[in-house]
């Protein structure tokens, strides 16, 4: 059982998303999550070189199900086509920390970090933080962050205005707009099928620390999580 087998049948089960479909490949399902944990510890592991504040976090509480909640969706596939895993101290996949993903889909594996979809108040405490400290934002996320990790989450959802409380003729106030602060990058199908990928995603996720740091300030003072 290797890695490189994950992408191929996440596409099969993608095109196959059926109760009946997934009941025939369940154990080799599981034996693929179970590979995917492993790759999980492993990046944990890596990121603790640089990160302690993660060392000791487990990838059982930082891997997301394989099931949709289809409740509220009009979507009624019953399972996800991609494996994810979000590591963050203070509650794994549940922390309201930044942290770092990594997110395996064919044809949309990407790694990523920050923080997405924070509460409304962390929201705002964390636009404060970025007006306020512009020149150590700036600082962080320009070269060489920006050429690493170049995409922004939340380009296509801005809000259409400055919110209330900054100034409108602020030079960086696009930045105010975002409502997320966290930034993505692309990983090739084929990136899998290395024999080495562990070290390389450690070098790119080390990328992300100062960020995090400069985001975690702010949500623990937010929370109280100190």
């Amino acid at each position: 059982m290797k890695i490189s087998e994950i992408i191929p049948f996440l596409a099969q089960l993608r095109d196959n998303n059926s109760r009946e479909w997934f009941a025939e490949h369940k154990d080799y399902c599981k034996e693929l999550q179970k590979e995917f944990e492993k790759l999980t510890q492993t990046v944990i592991d890596g990121i603790s070189t640089f990160e302690p504040e993660i060392k000791g976090l487990e990838a059982k509480n930082c891997i997301f199900r394989l099931y949709r909640d289809t409740r509220f969706s009009p979507d009624k596939t019953p399972y996800k086509s991609h494996f994810g895993a979000y590591m963050a101290a203070k509650g794994g996949r549940k922390s309201p920390r930044a942290g770092y993903y990594l997110h395996m889909e064919p044809g949309n594996s990407f790694i990523s970090g920050g923080v997405y979809m924070p509460d409304p108040a962390v929201l705002k405490a964390l636009r404060l933080a970025v007006y306020e400290n512009i020149d150590e934002w700036l600082e962080i996320t320009g070269e060489p962050f920006a050429s690493v990790f170049p995409d922004m989450y939340g380009e296509d959802d801005k809000l259409k205005k400055v919110p209330l409380g900054f100034p409108k003729e602020w030079p960086y106030a696009e930045l105010l707009k975002y409502k997320h602060y966290a930034f993505g990058r692309n990983i090739p199908d084929d990136f899998y099928a290395q024999e080495t990928i562990v070290p390389p995603l450690i070098d790119y996720y080390r990328y992300l620390q100062p960020v995090n740091r400069f985001l975690n300030f702010t949500v623990d003072e937010a929370l109280n999580l100190g």
